[in-house]
């Protein structure tokens, strides 16, 4: 995966400016990020700033609380709020920029909540407590629950590319494992793992979890918590620091670690099942990574730093002009991404059994998009989407 910088969406502070959490919306036409503890800044997919929402708190006596965690529902269309004031709200945008954005639920909570997220095939919102527990917000009964009680502080949550498991990092160093199904309900497998640090930096990808830390190392499990890798930056002469975030890209094919003024790349490789790690990426003055988020089609990544900074990165693996038509972008070796030229239309292709894609065709008079497996053919109609 190569990763290059493709513009500044805030500028970094002379001093300490946490950017708390950013996300994109599914569509991937919205990008939230908190810059201001209680200010969320919504940009375009161009990286443009167009709106706002100030955030509320649940006691209008008490102005003091910080945002936690944000995340889009599945269709884009509403907004989660966690919050250390012991709520999650949740926002509905208008069609348009600028359109007032409503506030529809709010989901009360035993203690400040420390991070959430919002699985792209659930109707849940899943956050972690100071006190242990994870919960879910069920947006559709207005009601929430108790998935599991831990020991610790939550301090990172992560979902598989299926949405139907997350794992959760607790600050003993623990990981709990929780299975949902089809009718909504599900079982803990209980704590699968205990990491040699806090996993603050937690990814869940091809179904591996790959955790680091302050320790500097970043080990990946399997779904057992058996250790399968271990990456040790300790003693490598590189000075690297704590992991202090790490995002999975959508097809679960590349996981990105930040750290101090660094991030490190790993690709899966389907022929040996292993991570393979690329080339760091330095990125001078940045200082410490505080979160990042992949854009859906895996092609963009939004990362915000301890100095306030909101970076927006340009990732693929290769990139070929056909026939002076069409753009192909591939973001995996089993994605592609297909965009029109002379309309900026844009198709995602995609191999459900993560065969690579050897060859991509563009046939039917521009319209039919055709890319070969060595076992499978699959085909996109332009027209069609």
């Amino acid at each position: 995966m190569n990763i290059r910088h493709l513009n500044t969406l805030c500028e970094a502070q002379a001093g300490a400016s946490r950017v708390t959490c950013l996300t994109w919306s599914p569509n991937n036409l919205k990008l939230a990020a908190v810059l201001d503890k209680k200010i969320i800044f919504l940009f375009d997919e161009n990286g443009e700033r167009r709106d706002k929402i100030s955030a509320k708190s649940l006691d209008k006596n008490c102005g003091v609380f910080q945002i936690q965690g944000i995340a889009f529902s599945p269709d884009s269309t509403r907004l989660a709020v966690g919050q250390t004031d012991n709520c999650i709200f949740i926002y509905r945008f208008g069609d348009a920029w600028g359109d007032k954005k409503t506030l529809i639920q709010k989901f009360v909570q035993s203690c400040p909540v420390t991070c959430l997220i919002w699985p792209h095939k659930l109707d849940h919102v899943v956050c972690g407590l100071m006190e242990g527990k994870v919960r879910v917000a069920d947006t559709k009964r207005g009601k929430s629950y108790s998935l599991y009680t831990g020991t610790s502080y939550v301090c990172s949550i992560a979902v598989n590319e299926a949405s139907d498991t997350i794992v959760a990092g607790h600050a003993d160093g623990s990981i709990y494992k929780y299975c949902f199904d089809t009718s909504g309900g599900g079982y803990s497998a209980g704590c699968i793992v205990r990491h040699s640090c806090p996993p603050y930096a937690l990814a869940f990808a091809s179904g591996c979890i790959l955790a680091g830390g302050c320790d500097a190392k970043m080990v990946v499990y399997d779904t057992d918590g058996r250790v399968l890798q271990h990456f040790d930056y300790t003693g490598d002469g590189s000075e690297e620091k704590e992991f202090s975030a790490a995002t999975a890209s959508p097809n679960g094919q590349t996981v990105v670690f930040g750290s101090f003024n660094r991030l490190r790349i790993f690709g899966w490789q389907v022929g040996s099942q292993m991570w393979e790690e690329a080339k760091s990426k330095e990125i001078e003055n940045l200082y410490t990574v505080t979160c990042m988020s992949f854009r859906g089609d895996g092609a963009r990544l939004a990362l915000g730093s301890l100095c306030g900074a909101v970076e927006l990165y340009d990732c693929c693996l290769r990139r070929v002009i056909y026939k002076n038509k069409f753009e192909l972008t591939y973001v995996g070796i089993s994605q592609v991404i297909v965009k029109k030229l002379s309309t900026g239309n844009r198709m995602i292709l995609q191999s459900m059994t993560d065969s690579e894609l050897e060859r991509v065709q563009v046939m039917g008079d521009d319209r039919y998009i055709v890319a070969y497996t060595p076992t499978t053919l699959i085909v996109g109609d332009m027209e069609e989407m």
